[in-house]
């Protein structure tokens, strides 16, 4: 499971709104949306991982965190 809680703390902290994001990203308030919660078959692209990484500059781990880490039973 991806740390969604983590982004979205990112986001208000840096930006206020997921919208603020979205325009900054070029895309839709909704296509993020489905990104963050991984639904509807959206996944963040490689170039919107390296933005958001450098926007809020965060750490190789916390990208890891963030867009990577999935649970393994």
């Amino acid at each position: 499971m991806n740390d969604v809680q983590l982004l979205k703390s990112f986001i208000v902290k840096n930006d206020g709104t997921q919208a603020v994001l979205a325009e900054a990203m070029g895309i839709s308030l909704s296509a993020l949306n489905a990104k963050i919660n991984g639904t509807g078959g959206f996944e963040f692209k490689q170039r919107e991982i390296t933005f958001i990484k450098e926007r809020y500059g965060l750490t190789d781990k916390e990208v890891n965190s963030i867009f990577f880490n999935q649970m393994v039973s």
